[in-house]
């Protein structure tokens, strides 16, 4: 069983695991001891394809601003077994609900009780976990106050304990550092031949397009200004970096990242958005290297 995203997460990077890989520095199978890091990891895709496909990666970092998911994270690495446990117990009471109107109702009671933020991190995770599998289509989104406010998702019978992920995950979490707060921190711990692979929360292509309700913080141009900046500091300490990032029509990443290089990759986005008007070149991968595993082949 490989490892992989335990909970969905919007802006998961599963279907761009191709063309992230080929965009890797070219020589990055022979850099020795590599560290690598991600700070916003949200669902992990990345984060888990690297580890098992890359040997040479010998120290990991990840990070995210969303104490609940970071929580889940460590669960998930250090209590496996009470994690399914919980998991199970959970979707036993869930399965024998015999009406929609009853299984909303519980739905709701168990988002309150999520809401409560009292809650130790077996029980938190495990209602993050129930959350995540049975809100509608699988979103997070909090309000301004922090509070999870997706409404039912309306599945009979979803996947609430998937065992053998959370296992496979929890061994290749084993040896990974796992970090929550400002992005920044992650630096310090960068060290010899270091990638930082960067996937925040994407500027909105549109006014009605916009999604970055992860945290109660907004994450504004502003934002964005302030992760270029970091992505400098990263350059200026001689490690390399990758960005992933919404396509925008405005040219705002070409002229914010003008001194790097702007590649274009294929993906299908459709939260709060109709995607099939927006194309398929949708997203953006910012790097600070110039010759790729891509052109590597080509050649």
């Amino acid at each position: 069983m490989k490892a992989k995203p335990f909970v969905k997460w919007v802006g998961g990077k599963t279907q761009l695991i191709e063309q992230l890989e080929a965009l890797l520095p070219a020589d990055f199978d022979q850099w020795e001891n590599v560290t690598y890091i991600e700070p916003f990891v949200g669902g992990g895709a990345m984060l888990f394809y690297m580890l098992q496909t890359h040997s040479n990666i010998q120290s990991a970092i990840i990070n995210d601003i969303n104490p609940d998911l970071i929580t889940c994270y460590k669960v998930v690495r250090d209590n496996p077994t009470e994690l399914v446990n919980s998991l199970k117990e959970l979707q036993k009471e869930y399965y024998s609900l015999q009406s929609e109107e009853s299984r909303k109702q519980f739905y709701l009671l168990m988002r309150d009780k999520f809401n409560t933020k009292a809650l130790d991190p077996l029980r938190n995770t495990t209602l993050f976990f129930f959350l995540n599998r049975t809100c509608f289509n699988g979103l997070y989104r909090v309000n301004k106050a922090g509070l999870f406010n997706v409404p039912f998702g309306r599945y009979e019978s979803p996947t609430i304990c998937d065992a053998n992920t959370i296992f496979a995950d929890s061994k290749l979490l084993k040896n990974v550092i796992i970090l929550t707060g400002d992005y920044q921190e992650t630096l310090s711990y960068a060290e010899g031949k270091t990638l930082f692979y960067f996937d925040p929360p994407y500027r909105p292509l549109n006014n009605t397009s916009s999604f970055n309700d992860y945290t109660k913080e907004a994450f504004n141009d502003v934002a964005q200004h302030r992760l270029k900046e970091f992505c400098d500091k990263v350059e200026a300490s001689g490690y390399k970096f990758m960005l992933s990032n919404s396509d925008c029509a405005d040219m705002f990443f070409d002229d914010l990242y003008l001194q790097y290089v702007i590649d274009r990759v294929w993906a299908s986005r459709s939260v709060n958005a109709n995607a099939s008007k927006r194309g398929k070149l949708t997203e953006i991968l910012v790097h600070n290297y110039e010759r790729t595993r891509q052109q590597q082949i080509a050649v």
